[in-house]
């Protein structure tokens, strides 16, 4: 069964990690993709792997926060399919991994900037369109960090990506009435670009591992399945709500 069939797709932070999976994945299941990410090279591989299954695909190059990437994204979407059915608002960054007295504030700007104000005017823009034809689906990706379990050093991705569960419940009722779904990934521990960073050292990982109730981090693929679920039709009656995908973290801390 395909759960996306023919459902237009725009999925950002697609170079890499759970973005990159996710799209492989909705491609696999029907949807049109149209990738976002900076790294072009990244984006040309994706969107070549995805066409050699036999799947259409699209790219956008550019960074979030200049609000005309997402607007080109939209563009192409509408001008193509008229639509806009999926929004997966996936990208983010780490920013500076300190204690919270020696973040700048330049750090922690470019930190909110991205993780959480470049989301906010990038749905801003989706809202108009699926508002537009009475219904969309809406997913971000947060995190446990500064959810269930502070994490030292990581003050400003903490911040900002507790900031997308709060805009993803906003949103989840303010436009519920006009057929619109919105909720938020809460992935664990995840071996990607991003979660090595988190865990430089093998001592770091081994720790991060153990934290978990499965003992494991999580591969982008398993988190990339919730996000399929999150936006198929199976989970039409979910908004609001935080998905957790976080192998038992928030119940264990040991």
């Amino acid at each position: 069964m395909k759960r996306l069939e023919n459902k237009i797709v725009i999925i950002t932070g697609a170079s890499s990690g759970i973005g990159w999976e996710s799209a492989l994945l909705f491609a696999q299941h029907g949807a049109i993709v149209i990738n976002v990410a900076r790294r072009a090279e990244r984006l040309q591989a994706l969107e070549q792997r995805i066409k050699a299954q036999g799947h259409p695909c699209f790219s956008v190059v550019g960074d979030l926060g200049d609000p005309s990437t997402m607007s080109r994204a939209l563009d192409l979407a509408l001008q193509h399919f008229g639509r806009i059915d999926i929004a997966f608002n996936n990208a983010g960054t780490l920013g500076a991994l300190k204690p919270t007295h020696q973040i700048s504030q330049s750090e922690w700007e470019n930190t909110l900037n991205t993780n959480l104000s470049a989301h906010f005017y990038a749905v801003q823009m989706q809202l108009n369109a699926m508002l537009e034809q009475k219904n969309g689906c809406i997913l971000f990706t947060s995190t446990f960090v500064g959810h269930r379990i502070g994490f030292p050093n990581m003050a400003a991705y903490a911040a900002s990506k507790a900031g997308l569960i709060g805009l993803t419940q906003v949103i989840a009722a303010e436009y519920g009435a006009f057929g619109i779904r919105c909720n938020c990934l809460i992935p664990g521990g995840t071996d990607t670009e991003m979660g090595r960073t988190a865990a430089h050292d093998e001592q770091t990982r081994q720790h991060i591992q153990n934290l978990h109730a499965l003992k494991r981090m999580a591969q982008a693929q398993e988190i990339a399945q919730a996000a399929l679920f999150a936006v198929s039709d199976e989970a039409s009656f979910m908004t609001g709500s935080t998905l957790y995908v976080d192998g038992g973290i928030s119940i264990v801390r040991a």
